[in-house]
């Protein structure tokens, strides 16, 4: 499971977490052969998320929407976590997800002829990425400035094929931005495919806990590199040049005064960014290690 960031600037994976199906956490000679702490017990992928995201929390990463595939739109108790804490989200669910006394996909049926918009969920590789949309509002226990509701997507090839989004927002959101939102959950498959055909995130053969992550955190770290490289190199520095940085979707003026707060930029981290925390230098007086040495 996989944690990503998205905004204008570029996307990256930032947290990652193993899951383990419930036979495998209760199998004891699999753990023991994989090395698996004894702390690690069997936990779903909705707290896994949670956790990931509190991680993110925890080291003041600024960010206003969280998205996310039907897994975890599904988990009531991860959407009251995200409500609690002032995030928007827009979350997949199923057609069969319930709201109140009937499903979302029961909604369909009331949308006029008219009431459907056709936007744009951002580009892709053969570009924009049209579909035809629809919101439904929800009238339920949202916080004083928010409002719930369902987003639904129809396909244009394929008017049958539907697809259903729980989601909280502040008051007077525009459509457009809710899909704008739903259009970003696609980011972290952009990433999975960088990641996989650039530092090789999938080409290991590691069957342990500590072999796993030190690779899959490896693979992470120089992806986020490439990504900042890459936008040094391709977007240049212009954006930095007075005049020339236009409002941004991710930053605090641009967004709804219910989210900026969350857009906010840390002061800890003003000024000269860092990508990672750099190491504390070995002593000197260390004797070095000569290449030639063989491994041991």
């Amino acid at each position: 499971m996989f944690l990503g960031y998205a905004s204008r600037y570029g996307q990256a994976l930032i947290d990652r977490a193993l899951y383990l199906p419930e036979s495998w956490a209760q199998d004891a000679a699999r753990r023991t052969e994989a090395g698996i702490p004894d702390a690690v017990g069997f936990v779903t992928k909705p707290k896994l998320g949670r956790a990931m995201l509190e991680r993110a929390l925890e080291h003041e990463v600024p960010c206003a929407w969280v998205t996310a595939d039907s897994v975890y739109g599904a988990d009531y108790a991860l959407r009251r976590w995200l409500q609690d804490r002032g995030f928007g989200y827009v979350l997949a669910v199923t057609k069969a997800q319930r709201l109140g006394f009937g499903r979302v996909e029961d909604l369909v049926a009331a949308v006029p002829a008219d009431g459907w918009h056709r936007l744009s969920a951002g580009d892709g590789a053969k570009g924009p990425r049209l579909y035809d949309w629809t919101y439904a509002a929800d009238v339920s226990d949202a916080a004083p400035g928010w409002e719930k509701g369902v987003l639904i997507r129809r396909s244009l090839a394929e008017p049958d094929k539907l697809t259903f989004y729980l989601t909280l927002a502040p008051d007077g959101t525009a459509l457009a931005d809710l899909v704008r939102v739903a259009g970003t959950r696609w980011t972290i498959e952009a990433c999975f495919e960088a990641a996989k055909g650039e530092v090789g995130l999938d080409q290991y053969e590691v069957r342990s806990w500590t072999g796993w992550h030190r690779h899959i955190t490896l693979a992470m770290l120089a992806h986020a590199y490439l990504a900042v490289i890459r936008k040094v190199v391709v977007g240049g520095r212009g954006l930095s040049r007075p005049g020339r940085r236009a409002p941004a979707a991710h930053l605090a003026r641009a967004a709804p005064p219910a989210l900026a707060a969350r857009l906010a930029i840390p002061s800890r981290h003003r000024g000269r960014t860092r990508v990672v925390t750099l190491a504390t230098p070995p002593s000197t007086t260390r004797t070095p290690l000569s290449l030639a040495a063989p491994y041991q």
